[in-house]
């Protein structure tokens, strides 16, 4: 695993769920999160070839089935292109999801981000939180999502 993946498997390891958006050919991190206990759906357009213990779901972000990412805590994406970056935000965004990816590199986010400097890139977190059509600037915080893995008996947003 190349130290950006490693470095990404540790940072998103506080969430519980997640759902990859465009997974392609990359499927390390997915593999490396859902081995650490977490429950992970990997998404792209085209039917793809994902690790033991991670779902796959073709899916389109731009026109999501919205049962894939209802339960997540957490959507990722590497290397996402420009035009995805809204999409991806909105959908977290009416799922109450964090939303946090890559670029292409030399690309810059076309959301309001918060960024993460890893070993070999950089991590953008998107800023904007709540309901779609919240206003802009607002502070809308959601509830802290990390817990126990496998704590069943704890409420979605109770802390551990």
């Amino acid at each position: 695993m190349n130290p950006l993946t490693r470095a990404l498997a540790a940072r998103l390891a506080e969430f519980d769920r997640l759902v990859e958006v465009g997974v392609g050919t990359r499927t390390g991190l997915a593999g490396a999160l859902a081995d650490t206990g977490a429950t992970v759906t990997a998404t792209d357009i085209r039917s793809c070839s994902v690790p033991d213990g991670v779902a796959f779901v073709r899916d389109d972000v731009t026109d999501p089935t919205l049962e894939t990412y209802a339960d997540a805590d957490a959507i990722y994406a590497r290397n996402l292109p420009p035009e995805l970056h809204r999409p991806a935000r909105d959908l977290a965004r009416e799922v109450d999801a964090s939303f946090l990816f890559t670029t292409l590199g030399g690309e810059f986010p076309t959301v309001p981000t918060a960024t993460e400097t890893l070993p070999g890139g950089t991590l953008f977190r998107a800023t904007e939180r709540g309901p779609v059509g919240s206003r802009r600037g607002e502070n809308v915080r959601a509830p802290d999502r990390r817990g126990a893995r496998g704590d069943a008996g704890r409420g979605r947003g109770e802390r551990a």
